[in-house]
């Protein structure tokens, strides 16, 4: 088994709430940068991703993120963090292209935090326009894509566009196939770690849809998922009993050998105190999991009821 003193290459972790939890890392990233000795040495922060909840290029998940721009901007540009902008939207047509609020957005983040920042996108349609009318975004290919077919993971690896691809998390463990990829094809991939969903499900595309037509301010009507236990909603503990999940040693002792080290944590539609859960779980040393917890609840005068 490796220890962190041997492991070779860098965990980038690519975190959730942009805009839906500012307040948070507003009290999280001063604490990672001050207390570097409480988290892996070789884990780091990529990126942190999401959209404001008026957004209509948003997919994914929507009706989450009320920070201010500038302020989510200025703190990004001060702990030199790069973010990346959910426009994942699966449904845009020619009218959706101009928007004014999305296209402000984008002239805001092209150059302002001192660092790339990126676009996670689905649509061809809005990749050539951003890519002809902004010039300093890299662009990761969206896993509302929900690519399966490892062919079909492999050609959009190919694709120059893409600095990132996230595939299907049912790709997860396809190790065979997974090491047959070329050192710069590894350098693509960010692997969704902690899905709750059903590796069975059929419905998964028609979700991500459902949330795309509700960015647009389409009438439609309320998804239902089919799974069994789906009304009780996200739960990390069921998400690492998922076949798919990526644990902690996963990460240590297949991944980052095989040579992949882009991770994502999905959690944009959570509360706070589970995305803190998950960075303990990810990122943190045991042994300082309570002083993290400490200087985050405390700050906040955290009342449980």
């Amino acid at each position: 088994m490796k220890t962190d003193n041997k492991l070779c290459k860098n965990a980038y972790f690519h975190l959730p709430g942009l805009f839906e939890f500012y307040e948070f890392y507003k009290k999280f990233l001063p604490l990672y940068e001050k207390h570097r000795e409480y988290f892996y040495d070789w884990c780091s922060i990529g990126s942190i991703y999401g959209s404001p909840s008026d957004c209509i290029w948003g997919g994914g998940r929507t009706g989450f993120g009320t920070a201010d721009v500038k302020n989510v901007l200025d703190l990004l540009k001060e702990f030199k963090i790069s973010a990346r902008l959910t426009f994942s939207n699966s449904l845009l047509k020619e009218e959706h292209i101009k928007d004014k609020k999305c296209n402000q957005l984008c002239s805001m983040f092209e150059k302002s935090t001192g660092i790339k920042n990126g676009i996670i996108i689905y649509s061809d349609l809005l990749l050539d326009f951003i890519q002809n009318k902004y010039h300093d975004f890299y662009f990761v290919s969206s896993t509302t894509k929900v690519i399966t077919d490892f062919n079909d993971f492999n050609n959009e690896l190919n694709k120059k566009d893409f600095r990132y691809v996230v595939p299907d998390f049912r790709l997860n463990k396809n190790f065979e196939q997974l090491r047959k990829l070329t050192s710069g094809q590894k350098e693509k991939v960010e692997f969704l770690c902690n899905e709750c969903c059903w590796t069975g499900c059929m419905q998964r595309k028609q979700c991500y849809e459902n949330v795309s037509r509700k960015a647009l301010g389409i009438d439609c009507k309320e998804f239902k998922c089919s799974a069994l236990d789906s009304f009780k909603g996200y739960r990390f503990s069921k998400a690492m009993k998922n076949p798919c999940f990526i644990s902690l040693s996963d990460i240590k002792n297949i991944y980052l050998p095989m040579g992949f080290t882009n991770f994502k944590i999905e959690g944009r539609s959570l509360g706070s105190a589970l995305i803190l859960e998950f960075l303990l779980y990810y990122m943190t040393k045991p042994e300082f999991e309570m002083e993290v917890r400490e200087e985050i609840y405390l700050d906040n005068t955290l009342d449980l009821f």
